[in-house]
């Protein structure tokens, strides 16, 4: 681990000691968890993002998939055909 100094605001100072202290844990323990928990925001919203721009980007050739969806999947399923190129 590394040791590293940072300035924050009084008020987040009480909280942080505050909020470490109902937890059990140290004001690092809890730094170190948050900033972790930033870290996977991050990679999640990155990840919503791509699936997002892939909406509408594909055609699946039947005009009816919104409203038919299950059992698409579940004839593929049972049949295992999941309409791959390869």
């Amino acid at each position: 681990m590394i040791r590293t100094q940072i300035q924050i605001e009084d008020q987040q100072a009480e909280w942080l000691k505050a909020a470490a202290k109902e937890r059990g844990v140290s004001v690092s323990r809890l730094i170190r968890d948050s900033i972790n928990l930033y870290r996977l925001r991050g990679e999640r919203n990155s990840l919503k993002k791509r699936a997002l721009a892939a909406v509408g980007r594909f055609a699946s050739g039947s005009s009816d998939i919104s409203e038919q969806h299950d059992d698409y999947l579940a004839d593929a399923c049972e049949t295992g055909d999941r309409h791959d190129d390869k």
